[in-house]
């Protein structure tokens, strides 16, 4: 009689190379290969039906640091190598790591379709607002005044917003993290559940080049008072649940109020609802400052995935025919050559 082996979940160890981490001292790509590897064993992964792909940048070195199959690929072309992958075998779990110069510069038209065509990965984008590897040029999402060798007078770009970014290009996920943050293992496991494009924005520090951009929302003694964790059936309550987020109907848009007592219903405090995409749009277009930054599941509504669509379109184009490569290759403007040719 046979007997079936009991598959032992993995550990995070079981997610690690042997190949040595080579990123700066400090730089936050650390603690996010940290996240993931503690994740991938809580969402009951497996290393041999997992895929990580990535494209150029100090983020994209981490295929190398996961012991799973991976794809370093070409500047920009990540989610097109991630969809041939899909494609080929639905089955496996593709992951998609990319920057923000990546994903959004020279990558920013195949991180669209993809992001339209809803194939069915995860897709975590590292934003520290600098070009990192190529020693500090300015990105598209650096700030207005940015400092850099490409723009010593200070960036006149106007930055972009790699969430509004995904919404406007038909996501139907989008979220946000931070680096060294402990809410990052659960938002992965969020992006990991939806089915369909998952959009994570992770907001990374680089310590060389764009050291503590991020500070005014994520150093300790700010923390409490400028983010704002969102989560699906809560109040929209930060800084202690002494403010949250409240609609203003006659602008139609988002504005703080008070919360006295904690009584965030008297102050209009609006109940996060995952499924809502105008909220979704109100949350990433907040200007940070007079508004906290919102963290968490900003938008999560699924819908059918391309590939699935893919599969079932070939599935009824192959129905009652029997596969035949002559015929195949016969088939349309076909011609045979009676004439000898030319003698030279």
């Amino acid at each position: 009689m046979n007997e079936l082996t009991t598959i032992k979940p993995s550990t995070p160890k079981d997610w690690e190379t042997d190949q040595e981490v080579r990123w700066c001292p400090g730089c936050g790509d650390y603690a996010i290969l940290k996240a993931v590897q503690r994740t991938m064993p809580e969402i009951g992964g497996t290393p041999e039906n997992t895929v990580f792909v990535s494209g150029i940048g100090c983020s994209s070195r981490f295929p190398y640091y996961m012991e799973t199959y991976g794809f370093h690929t070409i500047h920009g072309r990540a989610p097109a190598v991630a969809t041939g992958v899909k494609l080929a075998n639905p089955d496996l779990d593709v992951w998609i790591i990319t920057g923000d110069g990546d994903a959004l510069s020279i990558g920013g038209n195949h991180t669209m379709h993809l992001l339209r065509r809803n194939l069915n990965c995860q897709v975590l984008l590292f934003n520290n607002e600098i070009y990192g590897l190529t020693k500090g040029q300015y990105s598209p999402t650096s700030r207005e005044g940015t400092r850099s060798p490409s723009t010593p007078f200070g960036s006149v770009d106007h930055p972009a917003k790699p969430c509004a970014f995904a919404l406007g290009s038909g996501g139907r996920f989008v979220a946000r993290g931070i680096d060294v943050n402990k809410n990052l293992p659960s938002v992965l496991k969020a992006a990991h559940a939806h089915q369909g494009a998952a959009f994570v924005e992770i907001f990374q520090n680089c310590i060389v080049y764009n050291d503590d951009v991020f500070e005014p929302f994520v150093a300790k003694p700010n923390a409490a008072r400028n983010q704002l964790w969102v989560e699906h059936g809560k109040p929209m309550l930060f800084a202690g649940g002494t403010q949250g987020i409240s609609l203003d109907r006659e602008a139609l848009t988002v504005k703080v109020v008070d919360v006295i007592d904690g009584d965030w219903q008297a102050a209009g405090v609006i109940v996060h609802n995952v499924t809502n995409r105008a909220i979704a749009h109100m949350l990433v277009e907040m200007p940070f400052g007079p508004f906290p930054m919102a963290l968490g599941v900003l938008y999560d509504d699924p819908a059918p995935t391309f590939e699935s669509a893919v599969v079932a379109q070939n599935r009824a184009a192959a129905e009652g025919k029997v596969p035949d490569l002559q015929k195949l290759v016969a088939k349309g403007q076909t011609w045979m050559v009676d004439k000898q040719p030319h003698s030279l």
